[in-house]
C-alpha cells in the first residue's frame, strides 16, 4: 500500500496558508504517494480544490485523519484533531512545542511521530527545508510595506515643484532573513536605510544590500546563527546608544527573535518617548512579547505621536508565495523519509533525528521533555 499523505485546512484565526500546493501534490504522487486534502484547504491561498489534479479532496477531516499515514499542516493542529490521528501517524508542522505542554503530552500519549520544523538544524544541507527562513522573508517584506503605508512621509527623496523632499530614515533592527528582506524592501522604496544587529558578522550582509551598518559597540556573537543573551551591562550600554540614535529615525522595523523563547526587549518606552512625532515602529516579534516595550500583538499603540504596530502572522498576508515556499520546504524534508512510496525513517540522519519532537510514546526533543516530564535525577544540577 502506498503511503497516504494528507493536508488539513488550517483552523487558526487569520491563517490563510496551506501546507500542500498543487505543485507539491504532483511531486508526491510521482514519488508513489497517495495524496489527499481536506476540501477547501487551499482556498484562502487562492488554490481551490479543482487545482489539485493529483490529490483527492475529502470533505471530512475526521475521515482523512482516520486513514492518513502522514499529515502536513502549517500551524499545529488543534488537540481534538491530534486525538483523532492513528497511532504512528507522522505529523510535520510548525508545532511550537514551547507554546503548549498539553499538545506535546498528547502527541506523546497518542504515539504520534511528530516533526516540529522549527527544530530543524540550521545547516547548509537543511536550507531547502528551512521554514523559518522562507516564512521570515515574507514577514520582513510585508512589515516594510505596513510601515510605508503608516508613515506620514514619502520613503524616497523627491524633487518637486514645491521643493525637495528628503528621504525617510529607516532603521531595521535584526539582520536575520526577515531583517535582510526588510532592508532590501526599504531600499527599493528609496529610503535611507540602516541595519542594526548585535552580531558583528552580519555587517557585510547589511552593507551588501546598500544599507549602513549601525555599530553601537556591543557584540553578542552566538552559535547556530543566533545572538547570545547580552549581559545587563551590555544591554544598558546598547540601549543608551540606541536611544540617542533613534531620536532622528522616521521608521523602525524590529525583527529580533530567538525560537522557543520570549523576544528580546530592544526598544524601551523611554526610547519611544524620545522619538519624533509621526515616527512608526513595526514590531515583527509582537507574537512572542515584542522587541518594543509598548507593543501589543494585533494592535497599533500611539504614544507621544509615535505609532507602534504589532502585526501578527505576517507571512500569511502573502499566502500564495508563503504557501509555495512552505510546501516545498516540507516536500524536501518528507523526501528524506519516502523510499519507493513507503515511509522509511532513518534515525541516523541528523535532520530527521533532531527535528523529531515525539516518537513511539517518547518526547525526543530534550527541552520539551524536561518541560513536560521534568529533569531526570542524573540531569538535575
Amino acid at each position: 500500500m502506498p503511503v497516504m499523505v494528507a493536508t488539513l485546512r488550517e483552523t487558526a484565526a487569520n491563517e490563510r496558508r496551506v501546507a500542500l500546493t498543487p505543485e507539491i501534490a504532483k511531486k508526491l504522487k510521482a514519488l508513489g504517494a497517495e495524496v489527499r486534502i481536506e476540501s477547501g484547504a487551499g482556498v484562502d491561498a487562492a488554490m481551490p480544490d479543482d487545482l489539485y489534479k493529483d490529490a483527492s479532496a475529502v470533505a471530512s477531516a475526521n475521515d482523512l485523519l482516520a486513514k492518513a499515514d502522514v499529515v502536513l499542516t502549517v500551524q499545529a493542529p488543534e488537540n481534538d484533531r491530534i486525538a483523532k490521528m492513528r497511532e504512528g501517524t507522522v505529523l510535520i508542522s510548525m508545532l511550537q512545542p514551547h507554546a503548549s505542554v498539553e499538545r506535546v503530552k498528547l502527541l506523546r500519549d497518542r504515539k504520534i511521530t511528530s516533526f516540529s520544523m522549527e527544530l530543524l538544524p540550521r545547516t547548509t544541507r537543511a536550507q531547502a527545508m528551512d521554514v523559518l527562513s522562507s516564512q521570515a522573508g515574507m514577514a520582513g517584506y510585508k512589515a516594510v510595506l505596513i510601515a510605508a503605508q503608516a508613515a506620514p512621509k514619502f520613503f524616497p527623496m523627491l524633487t518637486t515643484a514645491a521643493g525637495t523632499i528628503r528621504p525617510s530614515k529607516v532603521l531595521i533592527v535584526g539582520a536575520g532573513v526577515a531583517g535582510l528582506q526588510a532592508i532590501a524592501t526599504a531600499r527599493r522604496l528609496g529610503a535611507q536605510v540602516e541595519g542594526f544587529d548585535v552580531r558583528p558578522e552580519v555587517k557585510e550582509q547589511i552593507e551588501s544590500l546598500g544599507a549602513k551598518f549601525l555599530d553601537l559597540g556591543v557584540s553578542a556573537a552566538g552559535s547556530g546563527g543566533y545572538a547570545r543573551q547580552l549581559t545587563p551591562e551590555e544591554q544598558a550600554e546598547q540601549q543608551k546608544r540606541l536611544g540617542d540614535h533613534v531620536r532622528n529615525i522616521d521608521v523602525i522595523v524590529t525583527t529580533a527573535a530567538i525560537p522557543g523563547r520570549k523576544a528580546p526587549r530592544i526598544i524601551t518606552a523611554d526610547m519611544v518617548k524620545g522619538m519624533k512625532p509621526g515616527a512608526v515602529i513595526v514590531d515583527l516579534a509582537a507574537e512572542t512579547g515584542g522587541n518594543c516595550e509598548l507593543t501589543k500583538a494585533g494592535e497599533t499603540v500611539v504614544s507621544n505621536g509615535v505609532a507602534v504596530i504589532g502585526p501578527v502572522n505576517l507571512a500569511s498576508m502573502g499566502a500564495i508565495h508563503s504557501s509555495e515556499m512552505y510546501a516545498r520546504n516540507l516536500f524536501n524534508f518528507l523526501s528524506l523519509m519516502l523510499k519507493d512510496g513507503a515511509l522509511n525513517l532513518d534515525w541516523s540522519d541528523e535532520l530527521i533525528e533532531k527535528t523529531c519532537l515525539t516518537h513511539a510514546g517518547v518526547i525526543k526533543h530534550e527541552p520539551s521533555r524536561v518541560a513536560v516530564e521534568g529533569a531526570t535525577p542524573e540531569k538535575q544540577s
